[in-house]
């Protein structure tokens, strides 16, 4: 599944378009820790956090993560949200808890459509 057939999907809300949407997606990853997600994230993965500043961008650049899904209905705040826009880094946001979320992308990364 790609960037933007997640985007397409309707699961989650689009906060910011980046600059690969044809990018695939490998793998969800849950993590809220940024030392944590930095040294373990996979790459092209989905990261699913509730963490949501500038430093959360940094890891995903870092990490080569596909886009960032903020859960539980996190934002990303304002400076934040213009180093999105600057680097072009996908994200998408959702009111479902950080696995609810996780598992969407599992089941549509399996081939389960739900």
């Amino acid at each position: 599944m790609t960037v933007q057939e997640l985007l397409d999907s309707g699961i989650f809300t689009v906060v910011n378009v980046g600059e690969d949407p044809g990018r695939e997606i490998t793998v969800p990853f849950c993590c809220d820790l940024l030392s944590i997600a930095m040294g373990r994230a996979p790459a092209g993965c989905a990261w699913v956090t509730v963490m949501g500043n500038m430093n959360t961008l940094a890891v995903a650049a870092l990490a080569d993560a596909a886009c960032i899904i903020m859960a539980e209905g996190a934002v990303l705040d304002e400076a934040a949200m213009k180093k999105a826009k600057e680097q072009e880094i996908t994200v998408m946001g959702t009111e479902l808890p950080i696995f609810d979320a996780a598992l969407k992308i599992h089941e549509r990364l399996s081939g389960n459509q739900t």
